[in-house]
């Protein structure tokens, strides 16, 4: 199961990310995790150090691995190089599972708490007004659009603040997206405009408050944004410890914490994917990118990439490996 975690910036987005990738990892459950965020504090937020964080390696700078093998043999993609990030698997193309060996992981994934971590990198000075940071989640794009997961299977991805989470057609690869929203007019504003963009690809979108100190927060946002809350966090010491670079295990937890994240993750394992209409989904969006951009840019017509009689999921893979 795909979900990613959205909100304003300085909600306590990675926080809850955090949160909740321990909780599974603390539960023996099997989760991959990547930080696509623009400013990269998962792996702290996971208890890694600022050190090990700064040498963890990137997807952003390993895209042309990704390509190459995730390209395999298909034959409607010409070279590696003629690949987008919203490129679409077809007959010939290498499907990965989130933990499998294979080179991607190998080079750009680390073990640490549990847990397979990927980052997509920083946006630092040599990529300032060359690029902008897309570039680097597309690599993280173009590895969920190869990956088949199943029902027990967890892929986190924290996601970068704001409306920027829209931004392509990342937001469409994830089962359940989690929305952390503070009790305040302008989180619940982002969480409408959020809404407004989900409703119309039929995104599964789930509220979770966070820094709710009384009563009055509780109520203002069932108020506001009504069923689509789940639950709440309150604050925490185990969090401002972690904070502090004390890290504790996530059992010690506040009591109501742990039921919040018990919540979330019977929400996911509630959730059944329709591959089909990820597959299409997928191809749509690759097709608003290759007319709007990619073809251009590469010279040839990449909407011929789609392969129409291909549909992602187990039974597609079966026919991947067998052409």
């Amino acid at each position: 199961m795909k979900i990613a975690f959205v909100g304003k910036g300085g909600s306590g987005k990675t926080t809850l990310a955090s949160l909740f990738t321990a909780y599974l990892a603390g539960a023996g459950k099997p989760v991959l995790a990547i930080d696509a965020d623009i400013n990269q504090h998962l792996a702290v937020a996971l208890g890694a150090s600022e050190e090990e964080a700064i040498a963890w390696p990137t997807l952003g700078d390993n895209m042309g691995l990704i390509k190459e093998y995730l390209r395999g043999d298909n034959p409607r993609i010409a070279d590696a190089a003629s690949m987008i990030k919203t490129t679409p698997p077809g007959r010939g193309s290498r499907l990965v599972r989130p933990f499998e060996d294979n080179p991607i992981f190998q080079a750009c994934f680390r073990e640490f708490g549990g847990v397979r971590l990927g980052v997509t990198g920083q946006f630092d000075e040599d990529d300032l007004g060359v690029a902008c940071y897309h570039s680097k989640v597309g690599a993280a794009e173009l590895l969920l659009n190869h990956m088949i997961d199943d029902a027990g299977e967890y892929v986190v991805m924290d996601m970068t603040a704001g409306a920027d989470a829209f931004a392509s057609g990342l937001f469409t690869r994830f089962d359940v997206t989690f929305l952390v929203c503070e009790p305040t007019v302008r989180s619940v504003g982002v969480y409408r405009q959020y809404a407004d963009y989900a409703r119309d690809f039929g995104v599964r979108l789930v509220v979770v408050g966070n820094k709710v100190t009384e009563d009055e927060d509780i109520e203002f946002l069932r108020e506001e944004v009504g069923d689509a809350l789940l639950g709440w966090m309150e604050n925490s010491r185990h969090v401002r410890a972690a904070e502090r670079g004390r890290a504790r295990p996530i059992g010690e937890l506040e009591a109501h914490n742990l039921q919040t994240l018990g919540a979330m993750l019977a929400t996911v394992d509630g959730e059944r994917r329709d591959w089909a209409r990820y597959q299409r989904q997928g191809v749509e969006f690759h097709l608003r990118n290759a007319r709007a951009w990619g073809s251009g840019r590469a010279g040839e017509d990449l909407t011929a990439q789609v392969d129409p009689e291909f549909v992602l999921g187990p039974a597609g893979r079966l026919s991947c490996e067998s052409v």
